[in-house]
């Protein structure tokens, strides 16, 4: 069955070809950095119009790199939620319009069970059960992983995701957006030691999580460097390492908790978060100890994409669910509300 994949949930728009058979065939995304950088975030109309612009000229792309046309299309699944109203009805509308055009079924599918889900795109793909960290913008979530649809959530921010920390961090030290990966560039020329952060909610039991006492924390520091006079390049990458130390420490602390808890060995990461060198291999060293493994997409399948949409929306189509007539478009959806697939068709890897 070969299913076209379409990302549109915020300010990157991907579009993949997977086949069931055949795998992943094509994919390409085009990002809205370069336009939401000079308002220090992304602004949801822009990343709406720019979604009308890109998305048809990128489904082309994506069947000419397959050698395929659109009549060799036999599912649509689009990014339904959660994510940006806007946006959503953009990749929404795309798809059903494509799918009455050419007869051939539509699915909405979560965003963040294409994340969980994108480390099935690699050659060695973890089996089910697992745990699942899905650390990204908008979430951070334990959650145990029977099978596609089968979820447990185990804890969860009670405020501010970790991805979200990261951005306000770049924001205070007077980064660029997206402040993720720049605050880890400059954490890497940081002083080991020079400062040290907390590391919310590890002292108490639980797997819920927490960051914005660490955004707090975070700021005051900043504050009080620059009344010093010390806020220079150094004295940034000191406090931007003392940052990303504490997060990564933090998810490493209770993804441990998370692991002994459940009984499994198995960890996947997934998220745009989860292209962070720190961060995997502090899990990896952790996993290790406890005689597990840890899973992950590429970098280029961590943040949004294509592949993830079309692979999940592959397994939920090859089962036989599919949307009515409507656009399915749902800002905030909880991912354990999502229906089982009784038989999940991810290279039968189940244990």
């Amino acid at each position: 069955m070969l299913i076209l994949g379409i990302e549109t949930s915020c300010d990157e728009t991907g579009v993949a070809l997977y086949d069931d058979q055949q795998g992943l065939l094509a994919h390409a995304l085009y990002s809205q950095i370069d336009m939401h950088a000079d308002y220090g975030g992304v602004v949801p109309e822009l990343a709406s119009r720019d979604h009308v612009r890109k998305l048809l000229p990128l489904c082309d792309q994506v069947l000419v790199q397959a050698g395929k046309t659109r009549s060799d299309i036999e599912g649509i699944a689009y990014t339904a939620g959660p994510g940006l109203i806007g946006a959503l009805m953009v990749g929404g509308s795309v798809a059903h319009a494509l799918g009455f055009a050419l007869g051939v079924p539509v699915l909405g599918v979560h965003h963040m069970e294409g994340h969980l889900l994108a480390p099935m795109l690699e050659d060695n793909p973890p089996a089910f059960p697992f745990v699942a960290l899905l650390v990204s913008g908008g979430h951070t979530q334990l959650v145990r992983v029977d099978g596609i649809g089968e979820y447990e959530m185990l804890g969860e921010s009670v405020d501010d995701a970790a991805g979200e920390a990261f951005d306000k961090a770049a924001k205070m030290l007077g980064l660029d957006y997206p402040g993720g990966p720049r605050v880890a560039a400059l954490a890497e020329k940081g002083t080991e030691g020079r400062y040290r952060f907390p590391r919310p909610m590890t002292d108490r039991p639980g797997l819920d999580f927490s960051f914005s006492g660490l955004k707090t924390f975070t700021l005051n520091t900043v504050n009080a460097a620059s009344d010093a006079g010390t806020l220079g390049e150094q004295e940034k990458a000191d406090i931007a390492l003392a940052f990303e130390a504490a997060v990564v420490d933090t998810l490493t602390i209770k993804c441990r908790r998370a692991l002994q808890q459940t009984g499994c060995l198995r960890l996947v990461i997934a998220g745009g978060v989860s292209a962070n060198k720190r961060l995997r291999s502090a899990l990896e060293v952790m996993a290790q100890k406890l005689g597990g493994s840890v899973f992950y997409a590429r970098p280029e399948f961590c943040t949004d994409n294509g592949a993830m949409i079309a692979y999940a929306g592959a397994q939920r189509l090859s089962a036989g669910q599919r949307d009515g007539e409507r656009i399915v478009a749902v800002p905030r959806w909880p991912m354990n509300t999502l229906p089982p697939v009784a038989e999940p068709r991810q290279n039968g890897l189940v244990d």
